[in-house]
């Protein structure tokens, strides 16, 4: 009978060392896919005062335009929360496509080597952004669903295993982009 009672404490403690083995696995994969997006993040922003400054230059009497981005940029950059960070950065990606729509409008700007390059630049991050996004939502989808399946919630809720947020930006902001930064 004894060993019986050993035998059943060690697997039950086994399977619970696994659990919580496979929510810290979890966990870690969401602060991996939070890091990259941050670096993604980072990048859009460091593009910002240079587009900004790109178009200042030909384009000067937008001010409404440029001042929004760059309040954006301001309001992002001091926003921690993927939720709220998330609608802030699709204004910010909205505000960005109009601001790439002007070279439209002005074909000297439109013309301009450090614009392209610049557009480039921009492009090439949404894009990494947009794979960043994918992996982490992924990330959280999977360490939420393990916190909340049993036997995984028991392992869990002792140890104070919190669900992830979510990164996304609303529909209307990628659109914008999307059409913006067409190639």
């Amino acid at each position: 009978m004894t060993a019986v009672v050993l035998v059943s404490v060690l697997v039950i403690g086994a399977g619970a060392v696994f659990l919580f083995n496979r929510l810290v696995r979890l966990r870690n994969q969401v602060r991996n896919g939070w890091a990259d997006i941050d670096v993604q993040l980072q990048r859009r922003h460091d593009l910002v005062p240079q587009l900004v400054a790109a178009v200042k230059g030909y384009a000067g009497h937008e001010h409404a335009l440029l001042a929004a981005v760059t309040e954006l940029r301001a309001r992002a950059l001091a926003t921690p929360a993927p939720a709220q960070l998330g609608a802030i950065e699709g204004s910010l990606q909205g505000a960005l496509g109009k601001l790439v729509l002007l070279a439209e409008a002005y074909p000297d700007l439109k013309a301009s080597a450090n614009f392209s390059q610049l557009q480039q630049g921009l492009v090439d991050v949404e894009d990494h952004l947009q794979y960043a996004r994918r992996f982490y939502n992924g990330a959280v989808r999977d360490y939420n669903d393990a916190t909340q399946r049993f036997p995984d919630l028991l392992v869990a809720r002792a140890f104070a295993f919190q669900p992830s947020e979510f990164f996304e930006t609303d529909d209307a902001s990628r659109a914008a982009v999307q059409v913006g930064l067409a190639r």
